[in-house]
C-alpha cells in the first residue's frame, strides 16, 4: 500500500479486528504483527513531513506570508 491513507485505514481495520472476542488467537498476533510494521511506516512518514514542513517553514528565503507547498510522500 502505497499511500497514507490507504495504509492508515488499514491499521485502523487491523484494530478492529483484534478487538473481536472471537479471534483466533494466531489470527490476532497476525494482524498485530502487520499493524506494529503499520504503525512504524507510519511514523517514519509522519517525521518526515514534519521535517520537510520545518525545512520549509525555516528557509531563509521564506517570506512570511508564503503559504509553503509540500509534495507529501514522494516516491
Amino acid at each position: 500500500m502505497k499511500y497514507f491513507e490507504e495504509r492508515l485505514q488499514k491499521l485502523e481495520t487491523l484494530g478492529e479486528a483484534i478487538r473481536k472476542p472471537d479471534i483466533p488467537l494466531e489470527d490476532a498476533l497476525k494482524a498485530f504483527e502487520e499493524g506494529i510494521s503499520l504503525a512504524r511506516s507510519l511514523e517514519k512518514d509522519l517525521e518526515k513531513v514534519e521535517q520537510r514542513i520545518e525545512t520549509l517553514l525555516n528557509a531563509p528565503d521564506a517570506k512570511p506570508d508564503a503559504k509553503p507547498e509540500l509534495e507529501l510522500f514522494d516516491s
